[in-house]
C-alpha cells in the first residue's frame, strides 16, 4: 500500500494531473506517454530493490552478505534461511545440481522453497546456487572434488555423507530445528503435516517389509535398518546427543561401514534408545525406494498417501535419472521456472 500512495503522489505531481491522465487515453508511446513510463522505471529501480514487492518473485535480500562467498559462515546463512526457527538443509555436490534443481522444484510447489539451506560440497555448487538464489547456499570448509558423482557404496561417497551429522549438529547448536533430505528425493505432499507431536527426531525405515497402515511410531525392535537420508530434528538435547553419537560411531566404525553413513546412525539410535524420543514417520508417507519403485501393487493401493519419495535402492547418477523420468518424477523439463535456480545451464 505504501508504494501504492508514492506512485499515486509522484504521478499527480507530473505535469499531466491525475485527472487529465483518468480523462482520455494516451499512447505510451508519444510524448505525453512517455514521460510517466520512464518516471514510472525510475521509481521501481529505486525503491524496488529495497523491498520485497510481490513483483519480484525471488527479492535478493542480500545486502548484508559478503563479497565473497568463501566468507560466508553457516550462522549467517542459517539466520537468512530459516523461517520460524525451521531450516530445510540439503547438502550437493557439482555434479548433481540437476537432482537438486529437480527436488526444490517439488518443494516450491508445497511453498517451503524460503527456508531451504544448501550446504555446497565445493565452491563450484557454492557460487553456482547463490548467484542464481543469492544467500541459500553455504559451504563449511573442508571443499571437496567437484569433478565427479560419488556413487552409493563408494568411498567418496562415505566421505561425503559422513559429514552430514556434523552439519545437522552445529545447525542444531545455533539453535534451529532442520529437516534433512538427500540428493534424490522428490515431494508429492507437505511433510511437515506429518510430523505430530513434539518428538526429537523423525526419521522413515528403509526396509521393504509392508507396515500396517496404522504401524508404530516407535523404534522398531530387533535389526534396524532406518534411513539416514530423511530426518527432522528439533534443537533438543536428545537430538544432540544422537549426533554426536552417530559422529563417535562414524568415526570408530568407518571400515565396517563400507562407504555407508547409514549403519553408523542406526548405532546410534539403538545406544541413545532411552535418552532420545524419536517417531518413526508412516511407510505410506515416506517410502524406501525398494518399495515405491518395485512393488506396483502397494503402490495403487497406497496412491493418494506418498509424501516424499526416494528414489535409492538403485546406484548410478544416469540410472537415477532414467528411473526418475520412467516414474515421472523428473519435474525439471516441464517445471523450471517454478524453481528459484530456473534452469540450470
Amino acid at each position: 500500500m505504501e508504494q501504492q500512495h508514492v506512485l499515486h503522489r509522484f504521478f499527480c505531481s507530473c505535469p499531466l494531473s491525475c485527472s487529465s491522465i483518468s480523462s482520455r487515453p494516451i499512447s505510451l508511446f508519444s510524448h505525453k506517454g512517455l514521460l510517466p513510463l520512464l518516471a514510472l522505471f525510475l521509481l521501481l529501480g529505486v525503491f524496488l530493490p529495497w523491498t520485497r514487492s510481490p513483483l519480484i518473485p525471488f527479492p535478493n535480500r542480500g545486502s548484508s552478505f559478503p563479497s565473497n562467498w568463501r566468507d560466508y559462515s553457516l550462522s549467517q546463512a542459517a539466520k537468512f534461511a530459516a523461517k520460524n526457527g525451521t531450516l530445510i538443509v540439503y547438502t550437493v555436490s557439482y555434479p548433481f545440481l540437476p537432482f537438486l534443481n529437480n527436488w526444490l522444484i517439488s518443494v516450491s510447489i508445497q511453498k517451503h522453497q524460503d527456508k531451504v539451506l544448501v550446504i555446497a560440497e565445493d565452491y563450484a555448487t557454492l557460487y553456482k546456487v547463490n548467484e542464481k538464489w543469492p544467500g541459500h547456499a553455504v559451504l563449511i570448509p573442508p571443499a571437496l572434488d567437484s569433478k565427479t558423482p560419488q556413487n552409493y557404496g563408494s568411498q567418496g561417497f562415505f566421505k561425503f555423507t559422513s559429514r552430514r551429522p556434523k552439519h545437522l549438529l552445529e545447525i542444531l547448536e545455533l539453535g534451529y530445528s532442520v529437516m534433512y533430505n538427500d540428493v534424490d528425493m522428490v515431494w508429492l505432499q507437505d511433510p511437515f503435516t506429518y510430523l505430530e507431536g513434539s518428538h526429537d527426531v523423525y526419521f522413515t525405515d528403509d526396509r521393504t517389509e509392508i507396515k500396517p497402515l496404522n504401524h508404530s511410531h516407535e523404534l522398531p525392535n530387533g535389526w534396524l535398518n532406518i534411513c539416514s537420508c530423511t530426518i527432522f530434528l528439533r534443537p533438543t538435547n536428545g537430538s544432540k546427543l544422537l549426533m554426536k553419537k552417530w559422529i563417535d560411531e562414524l568415526r570408530v566404525g568407518s571400515r565396517a561401514n563400507k562407504g555407508n553413513d547409514q549403519p553408523g546412525f542406526n548405532r546410534a539410535l539403538r545406544k541413545t534408545a532411552h535418552q532420545v524420543d524419536v517417531y518413526l514417520l508412516p511407510q505410506e508417507a515416506f517410502p524406501t525406494g525398494g518399495l515405491y519403485f518395485r512393488n506396483k501393487t502397494w503402490v495403487r493401493e497406497t496412491k493418494g498417501k506418498h509424501v516424499i519419495v526416494h528414489n535409492n535402492f538403485i546406484k548410478g547418477f544416469n540410472n537415477k535419472m532414467k528411473r526418475f523420468h520412467q516414474f515421472g518424477l523428473w519435474l525439471v523439463d516441464d517445471h523450471a521456472l517454478e524453481s528459484p535456480l530456473g534452469k540450470l545451464e
